[in-house]
């Protein structure tokens, strides 16, 4: 059982990585990011898929 919180509101996703919250909604829909929908609308994403795809883009970014 996992001891960290891995499901997080987007916003608070998007605001813990420093990131667009358009962007992440994006990852989503391109089925990157795994989600939670109630009533059709995303109400919680995968963090560990949220930081993998923040390292791909520091990574595509040639930052160090």
């Amino acid at each position: 059982m996992s001891l960290l919180k891995t499901w997080y509101e987007p916003d608070a996703a998007a605001a813990k990585y420093g990131i667009q919250k358009a962007l992440l909604m994006e990852w989503v829909e391109e089925g990157l990011v795994r989600c939670e929908r109630a009533a059709g609308k995303v109400v919680q994403v995968n963090i560990d898929d949220v930081k993998l795809e923040v390292e791909a883009l520091v990574q595509d970014s040639g930052a160090p």
